[in-house]
């Protein structure tokens, strides 16, 4: 069966594995990704997860520092639909690859060009490296504190490349659903700066109103422990489980399941564990230690999966992920052939690769994974040569330029962070995304800084609050339906068709409805109907294990668990939600464009493991020989002596140096350009060899000068150094220049909070105004949707009457910002 992509060429010239994966997800459903890569080819090939995100592309090699090469650069994409790029400042102008040159031979085109930093301000020329846009902009002071040392700390799993990844994907998905509707081509641009905005909840925010008014908003202290309903312990063998009981139902399950339900009895234990007393929540902290200990991981697992509603799961690596039930019963894992087999005779015969799966699960128009890995150039003469295929052409002149998705319709039932996170994204490129809460609203506007980060989750959106159950909230629920594109929800398997609005009930009403699930483990293996929270993706694909620099002694010492248990929890920050939230866009958008393809709706399933799993890419594979992952120390620096930190004769820096023209750049640059010659440093294998020795060296030469210094005359000169030790995110994305050069912040107006800042899209076309609107009140239109839906005022009223409807405390007249 062909995929929804299969009528869409595109070009890739991006390097390395950001690009790389987007092109990727769109050659697995079908999209002719031709790669086009530099001469002696693209320098990340060396990468060893290169063999999974090269996969199912065709190669040229052109010279794009000559004329010839530009000119048939440009008549590839005369034949083309996407241009994906990865150039750093004005260098694809320089190449002939900027939009500007390739639009005028195809007006058509749908552009997308990822940096690291964004195309303006003081950071432009910045390797865009994951671990240099990390450290700049405070996400390793965040990690301060997880191992016990001062400073910032190496920030593992890569979610910045991640994020920006998936946003490439749903920009270019996007604006191929806009060309057929306003008959143009569109110019996008994500950063790995604008994808790691997806990870600030409420900091951002927080520090626009604290700079209003600090006494009303002041810096709480950061917690020293984890959370009760979040907390990792370690079992009887060992071995590390990660607890996620976030509601108040699942803390209850939890104490039933593990039988210490005679809390309850003193009066003491009543509500949220965060409103104890502090010595009473410490008494229960180490009990529950204690009991934990008593079982091994496997034992207390079994307790929890009879129990049905208690969220766990144990620690894992990634490596070891790849073999998790539910993670390879939903297709998170696929075996191809070694791929090195094509062209290297002595791979022939080795067993398979296991590599990442599909990003999604289309049910009517599957993708289908490519194994065949391109040598350099290996289509270089057959692509050059192929007759020229007809590209799109507007039908009329030039139109308004508008957002992607002006006149789509996302009805959002989820709730927390994840699904309404990545509706929010569809939000920001202009579509109208209704979030249907339940009476009392989403519980996440209750929890703790959560009433600040709902804001974030459920920017630009309407809100109306109904009850699902109640037999006279399904017609204004089917009303809805009728009118939308896309649903998207988090329920439980068995939970939509009780309420009314599953797949085969909302196609009842609207046969086109693109409907997207999106679950904790998906809907295939073992976990289908067990409850899932962000730590659980966490603990179970190997990030947090990662971000902790390994587990947990294991210990009966009860200190010693308590650390152990903080610097996990430390570890096992709010990511996987996030990580969730960008595949949810992209799903969306490959859902819309088959539909506009085909004329069919379909149902479309997506989980937290798998979309981890993308996050955790850089390891998420397997064949003979490959590399291991590279460990972190125990101090947190980082991976290796040319990717990591270091401290200075004031402040830090970090050090992202991965090409071998870098390596000797630096060495020119320290005033040590015998180090590049140096026989114990002068290839990749044999500074892996001497890492100890070339960590030493580079130890003390960081010593000699400021980080700041350091980042005046390495960055600037293009080499991966910046200072670590600066704002954390929050004040980084509220203060700094580089934020305001972008505009990747702007001002909104909310009906309590007045004015603050918010961030802007993660993936963002050029020329059509922004509309970023604030994140709504619970059931702030709940009148004017209902008046849309053809309610009058008295119907209204009784409706509220009933609790059928409602809104919450202080809601002003709706007023919906409608979309047409």
């Amino acid at each position: 069966m062909p995929g929804p992509l299969d009528n869409i060429r595109v070009i890739d010239l991006t390097s390395g594995p950001v690009g790389g994966i987007a092109t990727m997800v769109l050659a697995d459903f079908g999209a002719d990704v031709i790669k086009v890569e530099r001469p002696g080819g693209d320098p990340f090939r060396s990468m060893a997860s290169s063999l999974m995100w090269l996969r199912g592309k065709r190669s040229v090699e052109l010279d794009l520092k000559r004329a010839d090469g530009q000119e048939r650069l440009a008549q590839l994409v005369e034949t083309a639909d996407v241009v994906i790029t990865s150039f750093r400042g004005d260098a694809a102008a320089a190449l002939g690859a900027g939009y500007e040159a390739l639009s005028r031979r195809n007006p058509g085109i749908v552009y997308c060009n990822i940096s690291g930093f964004g195309p303006r301000g003081p950071y432009a020329g910045y390797p865009g490296y994951e671990g240099v846009v990390a450290a700049k902009a405070g996400r390793m002071m965040a990690f301060s504190g997880v191992a016990p040392r001062p400073g910032p700390q190496f920030a593992a799993v890569q979610v910045t490349s991640h994020a920006a990844s998936q946003a490439a994907v749903t920009g270019v998905i996007a604006g191929v659903v806009a060309r057929e509707r306003q008959q143009r081509g569109q110019r996008f641009e994500t950063s790995l700066l604008q994808g790691l905005m997806s990870y600030d909840m409420g900091g951002l925010l927080m520090s626009s109103l604290r700079a209003r008014e600090p006494e009303k908003w002041p810096v709480a202290p950061a917690p020293t422990m984890p959370t009760i309903n979040y907390h990792p312990a370690l079992a009887k063998d060992g071995r590390w489980i990660q607890m996620g009981n976030l509601l108040q139902h699942l803390f209850d399950n939890f104490v039933a399941a593990t039988e210490m339900y005679d809390i309850y009895a003193d009066g003491e234990h009543e509500g949220s564990p965060a409103s104890w007393k502090e010595e009473v929540r410490e008494a229960f902290r180490d009990r529950m230690l204690r009991l934990m200990r008593e079982k091994t991981v496997d034992e207390w697992m079994r307790i929890f999966i009879e129990h049905g509603g208690v969220v766990a799961h144990p620690y894992h690596t990634t490596q070891e992920a790849l073999d998790d039930p539910d993670v390879a019963m939903n297709g998170h894992v696929v075996e191809v052939p070694d791929p090195r087999g094509r062209t290297e005779p002595a791979a022939q015969g080795r067993p398979p690769m296991r590599a990442i799966g599909l990003v999604a699960r289309l049910t009517e128009t599957p993708g289908a994974v490519r194994g065949e890995v391109p040598a350099v150039g290996e289509h270089t003469a057959s692509v050059l040569s192929e007759p020229k295929r007809a590209a799109w052409r507007p039908a009329s002149g030039e139109q308004t330029p508008r957002l992607p998705l002006e006149g789509v319709t996302v009805l959002d039932f989820s709730t927390i962070i994840a699904a309404p996170l990545g509706c929010s994204h569809l939000a920001d490129l202009g579509a109208r995304v209704i979030k249907i809460e339940q009476i009392g609203g989403d519980p996440w506007r209750w929890m703790g800084s959560g009433s600040l980060g709902a804001l974030k989750t459920n920017a630009g959106k309407e809100s109306i609050s109904v009850d699902l159950k109640d037999p006279a909230g399904q017609p204004i629920v089917h009303g809805l339906i009728a009118k939308a594109d896309i649903v998207v929800h988090n329920f439980r398997p068995g939970v939509p068709e009780r309420l009314g609005m599953a797949y085969e009930q909302a196609k009842q009403v609207n046969p086109e409805i693109v409907y997207v699930n999106v679950n904790g483990y998906g809907p295939d293996g073992p976990g289908a109907h067990r409850p899932a929270t962000h730590p659980i993706p966490g603990a179970a694909l190997g990030g947090a294990q990662y971000q902790a620099g390994g587990m947990p002694p294991a210990s009966d010492d009860l200190k010693v668990i308590r650390e152990g248990a903080r610097r996990l929890f430390r570890a096992n920050e709010v990511n996987p939600d996030p990580n969730t939230s960008a595949v949810v866009s992209t799903t969306a958008m490959l859902g819309l464009w088959a539909r506009q393809r085909t004329g069919q709706g379909q149902e479309i399933f997506i989980d937290m493991m798998g979309a981890n799993a993308y996050a955790n890419a850089d390891d998420f594979f397997w064949y003979e020989g490959r590399a291991p992952r590279p460990p972190i120390d125990e101090g947190l620096h980082g991976t290796g002596p040319l990717y990591r930190l270091y401290e200075c004769k004031a402040g830090w820096v970090f050090v992202g140096v991965l090409l071998e023209k870098e390596w000797a750049r630096l060495c020119s640059l320290l005033g040590r350009p015998e180090l590049a010659a140096d026989p114990r440093f002068s290839t990749a294998e044999a500074r892996d060899a001497n890492a100890e020795a070339l960590a030493d060296l580079l130890v003390e030469l960081f010593h000699t000068n400021t980080a700041d210094e350091w980042e005046r005359s390495l960055a600037g000169a293009g080499i991966g150094c910046v200072r670590a030790d600066g704002p954390v995110p929050a004040e980084f994305f509220y203060r700094d220049e580089q934020m305001k050069a972008n505009d990747f912040t702007s001002a909104v107006e909310h009906p309590s909070l007045g004015t603050y800042q918010r961030h802007g899209p993660v993936v963002r076309t050029q020329g059509a105004p922004a509309r970023l609107g604030p994140g709504p009140m619970s059931g702030e239109h709940t009148d004017s949707l209902l008046a849309e839906l053809g309610y009058t005022p008295e119907q209204v009223a009784e409706l509220r009457a009933k609790g059928v409807v409602w809104s919450e405390a202080g809601v002003p007249v709706a007023q919906a910002t409608r979309h047409t």
